[in-house]
């Protein structure tokens, strides 16, 4: 019977799901409370995913026995980011073309008040921008959002898997078969 390898993409895919359902929570709190979009508030939805991603780091490291190396974890955590960015990037699109389209206007609204609040632009660049923005707002949100979860999580991975990594000792294979010793020679 052979012994099948746990696999990174389990633990990857359950708790990007369950980031999936707390960025909709998050999501539509901000919308329910009518928070400024462009508050430093909106950073608040990266402790989930670092979180989350942590937990499927320790997930995976305990279906391994407790034993994963840097690239295990990396990968764990790297998938886990890619697949949230994934999902999260698909409801960005849908909260922002379909469920509520009035958010781009607020958006774009405090976007105005910003770049007037500058005045360092004119009236005219300002309304070019945000007409060109507010056609493709959608799809610009979609893309940043696999992008920088991508890269947001390829940076916390890295730093997570220096902490969980624990490589089992070479000596560890030796002491297994120790009580159960095989002839290495075929002639034994």
């Amino acid at each position: 019977m052979e012994i099948k390898k746990a696999s990174p993409s389990q633990p990857a895919l359950k708790w990007a799901l369950i980031n999936l359902v707390t960025s909709i929570v998050i999501t539509y709190a901000f919308q329910f409370l009518d928070l400024d979009p462009n508050s430093s508030l909106k950073y608040l939805s990266f402790l989930p995913f670092i979180a989350f991603l942590l937990l499927t780091q320790k997930e995976y490291k305990d279906q391994l026995g407790g034993y994963i190396t840097y690239g295990e974890g990396f990968l764990s955590g790297f998938l886990y980011a890619i697949f949230t960015g994934v999902f999260v990037a698909v409801f960005t699109y849908v909260y922002y073309a379909i469920l509520s389209p009035e958010m781009v206007n607020k958006a774009l609204t405090a976007s105005r008040a910003q770049m007037e609040a500058k005045g360092n632009l004119s009236q005219d660049q300002i309304d070019n921008a945000l007409s060109m923005v507010s056609k493709y707002f959608a799809v610009i949100a979609t893309v940043s959002v696999v992008f920088i979860y991508a890269i947001f999580g390829a940076i916390v991975s890295l730093i997570s898997a220096a902490v969980f990594k624990n490589e089992r000792s070479p000596f560890d294979n030796i002491s297994d078969n120790y009580e159960n010793p095989k002839p290495t020679d075929p002639a034994v």
